[in-house]
């Protein structure tokens, strides 16, 4: 039986309106599995398109790196609250279209990961198909150092 996950609020130093996590569905030091059901009161579909309002590409890259994160954290690699920044994003490809109301299943691939720095790679789909992939780095420190 596997642990209680807790909540991406518990694990993430992100907040509304820009935490991208529902739940987590499964963590372990390879990967993370979580969901995000975007809704159609996000701020960015105000913008993004009005007449046909899309997720937007930088959106569900963060929603990916907050993923591999928030796992992180739930498996004790990292502590909680772990402040961590985008320093690279490789290989992202957008395949479909995220709209609202579209349940996106984020699956999140460890690659590399110290105290200081982490790799990952994952996937977004929408009703079994793809809808992004990426690879980013992460840096790690605390909140109070500048990057």
């Amino acid at each position: 039986m596997q642990e209680q996950l807790e909540t991406p609020e518990e694990l993430l130093p992100h907040r509304d309106p820009f935490l991208f996590l529902d739940e987590l569905i499964e963590a372990d030091e390879k990967h993370t599995v979580a969901k995000r059901v975007f809704t159609d009161d996000h701020f960015f579909f105000k913008g993004h398109f009005p007449a046909y309002p899309v997720v937007p590409g930088v959106i569900l890259v963060e929603t990916m790196a907050q993923c591999g994160g928030a796992g992180l954290c739930q498996t004790g690699v990292l502590p909680h609250g772990a402040f961590f920044v985008l320093a690279s994003i490789e290989k992202a490809k957008f395949r479909a279209q995220v709209r609202p109301g579209d349940c996106a299943i984020i699956d999140v691939q460890n690659v590399r990961v110290s105290k200081i720095m982490l790799r990952q790679k994952g996937t977004i789909t929408v009703n079994g198909n793809v809808a992004a992939e990426a690879s980013w780095m992460c840096i790690v420190n605390s909140q109070q150092e500048r990057i």
